[in-house]
């Protein structure tokens, strides 16, 4: 099974990556993001990076979509 992960780049759009590799790019939005991961692969749940920081400062973990 494929590892799916749905990153925000550092230019505000979001990428589905499947086992390191961009798969899907240049997405304005996280839905959009997590429409084309389930079109990619759609018996998995993508990991979605939080994009919302602690009170430390920090980027949040990993969550299931």
């Amino acid at each position: 099974m494929p590892n799916v992960y749905i990153e925000r780049a550092g230019d505000g759009t979001y990428a589905v990556k499947e086992n390191g590799q961009v798969v899907s790019g240049g997405h304005r939005t996280q839905k959009d993001a997590e429409d084309a991961a389930k079109k990619i692969a759609p018996d998995v749940r993508p990991d979605v990076e939080r994009v919302r920081h602690t009170p430390k400062g920090e980027p949040d973990k990993w969550r299931k979509e």
